[in-house]
């Protein structure tokens, strides 16, 4: 990992550091490009092609119903179902508290205004299962779907080599009530929710994280279908002060690192002594992890930040705006309210990012490359939108009446004041 010194970087250089570009970005874009146009095209018939080309698996539909997912079900290991029973109930204790009303809010005398929630009725589930498959995820979105009320929920997620889905993803449907799990992955998955295909149904919002492919497909859909967030490869900054345990720092780089090659675990500490300790760490942990090639070069593609104190290192991390920012250090609680910019935040030696990922309560689909400048982690108002009431009394038409009036005239829009006028005269009839 390349070190540099904090004090010496220019805003320019920092800047360019906090950049995720890859350089192949514009052939991806380009390659998405085309599923997402094939698979508008020809829906059904391009999905099971791209099954066979991508997922190496030919398909003879595109779905697996309630009768196999039960049967796949059964055949979970007793102790990943009892871990998928502790983390779903800890995801759906979190994430319940969410769900609140609204009151009433009069803004003048006769003039009421509230908001209520609606469940947005048709939301897309896309549930990774290349590299990696991540019933994980598939309890992050379920859950606060299931909670907003969602009235149809489609879940998207690759085949496996034999046509049908893992033993976990297949409980976790069934902990969530999900009785049709399609088999598509990548770009195309995304498309075909956008779309809709003979088999798969359109939806109104597609949620859930992905490759750099998925990534592409969700942000050049946008004018079609709403997405949760932008969303690119995996990252988490580590601010580390001298009471960092070094182990504990390289074991939570690793684990962010073998998510992909493109994955980016980032180093902010305010010692040299700290930063050898970890890269010490590191080689002594990396070669026996069974994903360690793929760790190696997220490694390689990530870097350390060496900085005065803990004041550059926040200003440092609220540039990056990281996905997940671990706070090993020791007055961590000081540091909270300098924090503007992260999807989830970690704090102290004994808070591995690894547990919100599973089941400490948080989402773990967040906002990545920057976007936590702008982007909240999915939650269950993810699933909800707003929608804004108001009742006006014969006190309150009489109260706003002129203000409004006036308001309309200076914008030259006359049929605007002419609905006021008309219940002004009225009333005084």
């Amino acid at each position: 990992m390349k070190i540099y010194n904090y004090s010496e970087l220019s805003a320019v250089e920092i800047d360019q550091l906090c950049k995720r570009e890859l350089n192949d970005d514009e052939v991806v874009a380009s390659r998405v490009e085309n599923i997402i146009s094939t698979v508008k095209n020809k829906g059904d018939q391009a999905l099971l092609s791209y099954a066979a080309e991508f997922d190496k698996v030919v398909l003879n539909e595109l779905f697996i119903g309630k009768e196999a997912i039960a049967a796949l079900a059964k055949q979970i290991p007793s102790s990943v179902k009892s871990a998928i029973d502790q983390a779903y109930q800890n995801i759906y204790n979190f994430h319940q508290v969410q769900l609140k009303s609204e009151e009433k809010i009069e803004t003048m005398p006769g003039v009421v205004c509230w908001r209520e929630a609606r469940a947005i009725e048709k939301v897309g589930l896309y549930i990774p299962g290349g590299s990696a498959v991540l019933p994980s995820t598939f309890l992050m979105l379920g859950i606060p779907a299931k909670i907003a009320g969602c009235k149809e929920i489609v879940v998207c997620s690759p085949p496996q080599k034999d046509g049908k889905i893992n033993c976990y993803i297949a409980y976790v449907a069934t902990l969530l009530g999900i009785e049709k799990i399609y088999l598509a992955g990548g770009a195309q998955a995304v498309a075909a929710m956008a779309f809709g295909t003979a088999s798969i149904p359109q939806v109104y919002k597609i949620f859930g994280p992905g490759n750099r492919y998925v990534t592409a497909a969700k942000k050049q859909l946008q004018h079609v279908v709403a997405i949760d967030m932008p969303a690119g490869p995996s990252e988490v900054l580590i601010i580390a002060d001298e009471t960092a345990n070094a182990a504990f720092v390289a074991a939570d780089l690793l684990a962010q690192a073998e998510h992909g090659a493109d994955s980016q675990s980032i180093l902010v500490a305010t010692s040299m002594p700290m930063i050898s300790a970890v890269l010490q760490a590191l080689e002594t942990q990396l070669p026996i992890l069974p994903r360690k090639d793929i760790a190696q070069k997220a490694i390689e593609n990530s870097y350390v930040v060496q900085v005065n104190d803990l004041t550059e290192a926040m200003a440092f991390s609220n540039s990056y705006a990281p996905e997940h920012l671990i706070l090993a250090t020791r007055d961590f609680e000081s540091l909270i309210p300098s924090i503007s910019n992260a999807g989830s935040v970690f704090l102290g030696n004994l808070t591995p990012e690894s547990a919100g990922d599973y089941a400490s309560g948080t989402n773990h689909t967040l906002p990545t490359s920057g976007y936590a400048k702008a982007f909240s982690g999915v939650s269950v108002d993810t699933f909800l939108k707003k929608i804004t009431f108001q009742q006006l009394t014969a006190t309150g038409l009489a109260n706003i009446g002129h203000t409004v009036e006036i308001l309309a005239s200076a914008e030259g829009l006359q049929a605007h004041k002419n609905a006021i006028t008309i219940r002004l005269k009225e009333l005084k009839n």
